[in-house]
């Protein structure tokens, strides 16, 4: 009886990682393929110039912000505005900002916490003199020329947010695990969107380079201190008939953390995050999604649970093993033999990716040892299980 209720437990799970490692693969092999020549440029589409506010929340940037104001700055319109939301700031963050030509409001709350909280904050502030569009990037990153026209032309042309390719460099000398933290980086909010936008399909907010309908950001629920609050946002503006489009001509970028410490609690907040949000959302979205033929939303909710790669490996690499060991305790052979397939499929998802988009970043010899990566991260899985609290925390750059 025991080893029937394994079998089946083992097949259902197995099953189970082949939707999200499929997903990968046909993102990847789409985002490969030529585009199609009938499908015109995002870049080409967008509709007329519109009033734009460039919103950008900032929590103790002030040895950078500066820098990254001049970028959005120098592509204002007119009528356009900066507004920056000192949040909780210890530095002079606000004073920096303000000299650098933004406008700036101060936030002060101990309690609520959180990027969400922040962006509810300025979006609420914009409410006495209201844009058409809003754009959100973050205080950190540059937004590269032409990209607000972009992004703003294409938000009113089309009445949904967009989302530009939003990029993590690693910085000049990184090591390995800095460079295969970019190349996943590359693969999450490049390759993937890519495939699904050659599809027709939305793609996840990726936290910054978002343009917003006025009307649909004012509604948004934004107040929170989610790890993922980007992605949770994204979900939320298709469940409401708006799924964000992906416009990767828009360009807004940042640089990985130099310290391996902090860029470790990086990556622990993003992957507790979205891991956060599969476990939350993805089931019950994806039956609304279902029940209502929103293919859309199934779509992003789809592409919302493939894990990050190296939790998936880990995760596919614990089911193999189980399941083997009960395949040779007289069990099915089945959850072993899809189990191997859900690998397979995740290895050769990723070496495509590497031979058209990582080449620049990982060496083939640095690829082979991956494995050895993937160890390395195991400590940090382990701390998953560990109740972590959800607040805004900058990066040391």
């Amino acid at each position: 009886m025991l080893i029937d209720v394994l079998n089946h437990v083992l097949a259902a799970v197995a099953l189970l990682f082949l939707v999200p490692t499929v997903t990968l693969l046909m993102q990847v092999v789409v985002a490969l393929m030529p585009p199609p020549k009938s499908k015109a440029s995002s870049a080409q589409v967008g509709g007329r110039r519109p009033r734009v506010v460039v919103l950008v929340p900032a929590f103790d940037e002030a040895s950078g912000i500066a820098a990254s104001l001049r970028t959005m700055h120098a592509q204002l319109a007119p009528n356009d505005r900066l507004l920056v939301v000192a949040d909780n700031c210890t530095d002079e963050t606000a004073s920096v900002a303000a000299s650098a030509g933004a406008e700036v409001v101060v936030r002060r709350n101990a309690e609520l916490r959180g990027k969400g909280y922040a962006l509810d904050f300025g979006v609420r502030h914009l409410e006495a003199m209201p844009p058409e569009v809003v754009v959100i990037v973050d205080a950190d990153c540059e937004l590269e020329p032409g990209s607000l026209d972009r992004l703003a032309r294409l938000c009113v042309g089309l009445d949904r947010p967009v989302q530009g390719l939003y990029l993590m460099q690693p910085p000049t000398g990184a090591g390995i695990k800095t460079r295969m933290a970019a190349f996943g980086w590359l693969l999450k909010n490049y390759v993937r969107p890519l495939g699904h936008s050659r599809l027709n399909l939305p793609c996840q907010l990726m936290g910054s380079g978002m343009a917003f309908p006025w009307t649909r950001i004012k509604a948004a629920r934004l107040a929170s201190g989610h790890l993922a609050e980007d992605m949770q946002l994204g979900l939320n503006m298709a469940a409401c008939g708006a799924p964000p489009l992906f416009c990767p001509e828009a360009q807004v970028s940042s640089h990985f953390s130099t310290s391996l410490q902090s860029l470790a609690g990086q990556h622990e907040r993003w992957e507790r995050g979205h891991l956060g949000l599969i476990l939350k959302e993805g089931p019950s979205v994806l039956w609304m999604a279902i029940r209502k033929q929103q293919l859309d939303l199934a779509a992003m909710v789809l592409d919302l649970c493939v894990p990050p790669p190296t939790i998936l490996a880990t995760l596919l690499l614990l089911q193999t093993a189980a399941s083997a060991l009960n395949y040779l305790l007289g069990g099915w052979s089945m959850p072993f033999w899809l189990s191997v397939a859900a690998l397979v499929i995740e290895v050769g998802a990723i070496g495509l990716a590497w031979t058209r988009f990582g080449r620049r970043l990982v060496t083939f010899r640095e690829m082979l040892g991956a494995p050895l990566y993937l160890v390395g991260k195991l400590p940090l899985y382990a701390r998953f299980f560990k109740r972590g609290e959800p607040e805004w925390i900058r990066t040391r750059r």
